[in-house]
C-alpha cells in the first residue's frame, strides 16, 4: 500500500491521467449528445423523413434509432475497455512507482 493515499491523488502523474479521463469521457459524451439530438432535431422537424418506407413496416427511423441504442452501447464499452486497459493500468503503474519512493 501507498505511504500517503494523498500521494498518489497530488502527484503530476496522476493529474494528468484524470485530466486525460475527463478528455476521453467528454469526447464519448459529446459524440453521444451529437448523435442523439440530431435524432430528435430530424425527428421534430422532419417526420417525414424519418416517417419514410424503406420496406413495407420498416421505416427509416427504425434503423435509425437502432443505430442510435447500438452505439450508446459502443461508446459504453469503448469506455470501459479504455478505463479497463490504459486507466487502471496507469493508476497501478503510479502506485507502484509511490511505493518505490
Amino acid at each position: 500500500m501507498s505511504k500517503d493515499p494523498d500521494a498518489i491523488i497530488n502527484s503530476p502523474e496522476f493529474k494528468a491521467l484524470v485530466a486525460r479521463q475527463w478528455s476521453v469521457s467528454a469526447v464519448l459524451s459529446i459524440i453521444m449528445l451529437g448523435v442523439y439530438f440530431g435524432f430528435i432535431l430530424v425527428l421534430a422537424f422532419d417526420k417525414g423523413l424519418l416517417g419514410s418506407m424503406i420496406t413495407p413496416g420498416l421505416s427509416v427511423g427504425i434503423p435509425i434509432g437502432l443505430f442510435v441504442i447500438l452505439l450508446a452501447w459502443g461508446l459504453t464499452g469503448l469506455y470501459v475497455y479504455w478505463a479497463n486497459d490504459k486507466y487502471d493500468s496507469a493508476v497501478n503503474a503510479i502506485r507502484q512507482s509511490l511505493r518505490r519512493n
